[in-house]
């Protein structure tokens, strides 16, 4: 049955566990646009978790023939198996698994649980009342929210900042950080009012850069930098208003999610001229300090649209930043 989603511990930033798993799982639509899910059985880790369909991969196979296998063995269903979603990395206290998500394009045949395993289809909006394992909360987030998280420039670096959200959000941003300005200062309030009336009216997530207070009173969410989150025990904002959070290392994601946080920001990744002389992350960093949380995780640093792909090869939702955007609307990309 469904539940609303369980907050899971955190794992603890510790050497990699040497037993390494790569599974393959697959989104699956039926005709109404539901998702198929299946309930791990008694006797396995994680029993009673609701999970996408799928298994490991065995030596020798690629991860489409892996997929397609496991679903004809669990569901006996003959499966055409699409574009990858996402790879999330997750390191749990006795092993660290890849789970390699793509998306399925048809199958034939009534989709049944052959090992007992109890079956849900489920709304898209629903997925988060199911109680999964922690790698498994990345690749819902993939399915239902912005790949791409738009930071504005500060209000003194550009000639007409409001056009230039206007143009964020006649591009397609949905999930946009309104940050620059001065806690306290009335025409900052007055201009973060203004954007975010003009956002909610396109359906677009909107966030303040680190005050709180102006968030609560206009009903909007905040995103945290890294020193406010480490002097907060609780989550600052109501349900239903989104929490951020700047990251640069695995205590800082594990606190965003013991906070409640709804996904972080973590970088640099590549380098950027905003941190010259500091080496980057890369993706392989990154894809390790994303293995030690759950939430979803925005790379930023030096990456723009274009890097979205290696991006959720690595386990990120996908690409947060304020250059690149700016370059790629300047070109009309």
């Amino acid at each position: 049955m469904g539940r609303d989603r369980v907050a899971f511990p955190v794992v603890s930033d510790l050497p990699v566990p040497s037993k390494r798993i790569h599974v393959v799982a697959g989104v699956i639509r039926d005709a109404r646009g539901r998702i198929l899910l299946a309930r791990r059985t008694e006797g396995r880790d994680l029993a009673g978790l609701w999970e996408f369909p799928g298994g490991k991969r065995e030596p020798g196979e690629s991860e489409d023939e892996a997929l397609a296998r496991e679903l004809q063995e669990e569901l006996g269903i003959d499966a055409r198996i699409g574009a990858p979603l996402i790879a999330v990395p997750q390191t749990y206290p006795d092993k660290h698994l890849v789970l390699d998500v793509r998306l399925v394009d048809a199958w034939q045949g009534p989709a049944r649980g052959r090992e007992g395993q109890a079956l849900a289809w489920v709304p898209e909006d629903r997925l988060t009342r199911y109680a999964m394992p922690p790698a498994d909360r990345p690749v819902v987030a993939a399915l239902r929210e912005p790949a791409h998280y738009v930071v504005t420039p500060a209000p003194g670096d550009v000639d007409d900042w409001d056009s230039v959200l206007d143009d964020i959000v006649a591009a397609g941003a949905r999930r946009v950080q309104l940050r620059g300005g001065v806690p306290g200062d009335p025409s900052w309030r007055r201009r973060v009012e203004a954007a975010a009336t003009r956002c909610r009216g396109a359906d677009v997530d909107v966030l303040v850069n680190g005050d709180i207070d102006l968030a609560r009173a206009l009903g909007i969410g905040v995103h945290l930098k890294s020193v406010q989150l480490a002097a907060l025990d609780a989550r600052p904002l109501a349900p239903g208003l989104p929490v951020a959070a700047s990251c640069h290392g695995a205590a800082d994601l594990q606190h965003a999610e013991r906070l409640g946080c709804d996904f972080a920001v973590l970088g640099h990744v590549a380098e950027t001229p905003s941190h010259p002389g500091v080496p980057p992350l890369g993706w392989e960093g990154f894809a390790a300090l994303r293995a030690q949380a759950s939430l979803p995780i925005y790379g930023i640093g030096g990456l723009g649209p274009a890097d979205l792909g290696q991006a959720r090869a690595h386990g990120a939702q996908g690409i947060a930043g304020i250059r690149a955007f700016q370059i790629a609307r300047d070109r009309g990309d």
